[in-house]
């Protein structure tokens, strides 16, 4: 069953705003920065010339710089992070996995079932409780109930790699790579079914109509918005499949949804009915293995392993791994032994 965390999470295409302006016929000569602050709610001249420096505002599909004056009919471009808000989050000293930090950037590696962010349900003991405690000042965005320097989510049972803004300048340069999907991230995944090629999943993702708890792929683009995931075979298992998965869009359950969409729901998902038997035999023993394998990892087989990013300052691609948490690497190990214990056997 998905948490109420899980039900308010925001798409990560929330977490920034793209705005197009058509400049009025009977505009004045004006610096764009200027211009721009009156036409932007909540925006400051630095906020305004950050994304101007950033490459973040085009006029007529080109560059602008700040000096820039615009014209009628202008169109006008923008990438930003939301404006702050004010809400209020407590700092408590949680533990942190530290892949790398500096003055800008910070990237964690997150436990399974650790909440992220605040939200109905979880106002302590979140990912951002701790990040307000270690770093005191990190910038917030809107509509979060309190997500300091986020630029993009994964779920509470989901482990892996975050990404985290440590200042605005910092967050305006990685929203425009979130928006363009120039980050590169590569989730590994333990999926049912034998999985037979490397594939691709499109299609529009949205609520379910029958369970509002779950996302649902349609074709109709009113009832969710563009997803895509690229998915590559690493090791298969007979009955399930270890596989890569390559996100261009962020959504909201995105991988979960998608692998449940055409038929290989990830492997102890309950939310997608990847919890119980989908691909095996009917032998006591087999059910007792898989039984066990959930009780070793009971939350999705879901790892964020890779993440790539082009940094706000020194302009240079960085990468960066986490190794297969203990509880999925677990259950690797018996799905070896145990398809190696069964050739063997066949063999014998």
């Amino acid at each position: 069953m998905a948490s109420e965390t899980e039900l308010i999470d925001v798409e990560e295409q929330d977490l920034y705003e793209h705005l197009r302006i058509v400049v009025d016929k009977g505009q004045s000569l004006l610096r764009i920065d200027k211009f721009l602050m009156h036409r932007i709610e909540n925006a400051s001249r630095n906020r305004i010339q950050n994304a101007i420096e950033l490459g973040n505002v085009l006029v007529n599909d080109k560059l602008a710089k700040s000096s820039y004056r615009v014209k009628p009919l202008d169109v006008i471009s923008v990438v930003l992070p939301h404006p702050p808000r004010d809400t209020e989050v407590y700092p408590e000293n949680i533990p942190l996995d530290i892949t790398y930090e500096d003055d800008d950037v910070l990237v964690v590696n997150k436990p399974a079932g650790l909440v992220v962010h605040p939200g109905y349900n979880n106002y302590t003991g979140t990912l951002v409780n701790g990040l307000v405690y270690h770093f005191e000042q990190l910038p917030t965005l809107p509509g979060n109930d309190g997500r300091p320097g986020l630029v993009h989510r994964i779920d509470k049972d989901t482990s892996g790699l975050l990404l985290i803004s440590k200042n605005e300048r910092a967050m305006t340069w990685l929203a425009r790579q979130f928006y363009e999907h120039t980050i590169t991230r590569k989730y590994v995944a333990l999926a049912w079914g034998d999985i037979e090629q490397d594939g691709t999943v499109t299609g529009y993702i949205g609520r379910s109509i029958a369970d509002r708890r779950v996302m649902s792929i349609y074709d109709d683009e009113t009832k969710g918005k563009w997803s895509v995931t690229h998915y590559k075979v690493l090791e298969r298992f007979g009955y399930v499949t270890l596989i890569e998965c390559q996100l261009e869009t962020g959504r909201t359950h995105q991988i979960r949804a998608h692998m449940k969409h055409i038929g290989h729901p990830l492997f102890s998902d309950a939310t997608y009915g990847g919890d119980k038997i989908v691909k095996g035999t009917s032998f006591s023993k087999y059910k007792q293995f898989v039984e066990n394998c959930f009780e070793l990892m009971p939350r999705q087989a879901l790892h964020a392993q890779t993440l790539g990013f082009v940094h706000p300052t020194t302009r240079e691609r960085i990468h960066f791994e986490a190794p297969i948490p203990a509880d999925m690497e677990a259950v690797l190990q018996k799905w070896r032994k145990y398809i190696a214990a069964g050739v063997e056997q066949n063999a014998g």
